[in-house]
């Protein structure tokens, strides 16, 4: 990235070793500040299971069924979604009067991600046979790995995963556009620490930024799908074209946090320099940004993509209702 200032600023790699959500089980961690997106998770499980009916089941099913959750974070959300496409799939096998193959899960996310906690959550793998792990409630019926790094880049073996899944990450940015935190540039973000009723110079580069990294994770994905394989893709999205109107996005970044950036410059605490920055590294794409990439892309056929209001609150104080 450009320097700005005198401040530092956060390289691209570093920024990958250390965006993370809060580990921990703590009052703060996201294990019990995530209930938001399990309720928005699974009022789309209807679109899931349509994605997985189309699925190709392997006949004879010789190889492990792999699923890999991209941007797993580090709660019980992405353990309860993996168990609905493993349960999906057995029962597809089932219908069609096969034994179902072994199955196995990589949960994947940045290296500053919390695994440790995450896999503390997991269930023990459990029966002999893989119909005994299937019929058991209190076991899991995969074999789980971690994958750490970033998935705008290659994380696995080439064909070798047969569903993609990925929720409420793909709006994350590899990292802040350079030109937006340069003062020579007109996308200079003077003031602001997101896109949300920024210039058109500055959205400008906000796409573009998301277009590349959008093209990089499908490079990637193409080449580790296996033939008959899908993905089902969940992120922020916005019904406006104009990309400095990020809606809901730009509630949560462009209202609450630039209010408290601005209250600390206002009460002294900080430099309006060390505010301009900071960026939030977020885009919000439209229906018609993410189909300009897959279209351009050419490697995969888009099945459905629509925008899909899940209501709100953005947070959900009750902890005790989220899996």
């Amino acid at each position: 990235m450009a320097p700005a200032g005198d401040n530092v600023v956060v390289s691209k790699m570093k920024l990958e070793r250390m965006l993370s959500m809060k580990g921990g089980k703590g009052e703060a961690s996201y294990v019990n500040n995530s209930q938001a997106q399990a309720q928005h998770a699974r009022s789309m499980l209807h679109l899931l299971r349509e994605t997985l009916d189309g699925v190709r089941l392997q006949s004879p099913p010789d190889f492990p069924f792999v699923v890999a959750d991209l941007g797993c974070s580090c709660g019980s959300n992405t353990i309860y979604m993996v168990d609905v496409i493993i349960q999906h799939m057995a029962k597809r096998y089932e219908a069609a009067g096969c034994d179902p193959p072994e199955f196995s899960a990589f949960f994947s996310d940045l290296p500053s991600n919390d695994f440790n906690t995450l896999f503390q959550l997991l269930p023990p793998y459990g029966g002999v046979s893989m119909e005994e792990c299937l019929a058991s409630n209190s076991h899991r019926s995969y074999f789980a790995a971690g994958v750490p790094g970033s998935f705008y880049y290659r994380l696995f073996p080439a064909k070798s995963v047969d569903v993609f899944y990925s929720a409420f990450s793909l709006h994350w940015l590899s990292q802040v556009p350079d030109v937006v935190l340069d003062k020579r540039s007109t996308a200079y973000n003077k003031g602001r620490i997101f896109i949300h009723g920024a210039s058109e110079s500055t959205a400008t580069a906000y796409k573009k930024q998301f277009q590349s990294d959008l093209a990089g994770f499908l490079r990637s994905r193409s080449k580790e799908m296996k033939s008959g394989g899908s993905m089902f893709l969940v992120c922020l999205g916005r019904t406006c074209s104009d990309p400095t109107d990020q809606g809901r996005a730009g509630l949560l970044f462009g209202t609450h946090f630039q209010d408290a950036w601005d209250d600390l410059v206002q009460e002294g605490l900080i430099t309006s320099e060390k505010r301009d920055n900071f960026n939030i590294p977020v885009y919000a794409p439209s229906l018609e940004d993410f189909k300009e990439v897959v279209e351009a892309d050419g490697s995969f056929i888009v099945n459905k993509l629509e925008v899909f209001r899940g209501g709100s609150p953005l947070v959900v104080n009750h902890p005790g209702r989220c899996s």
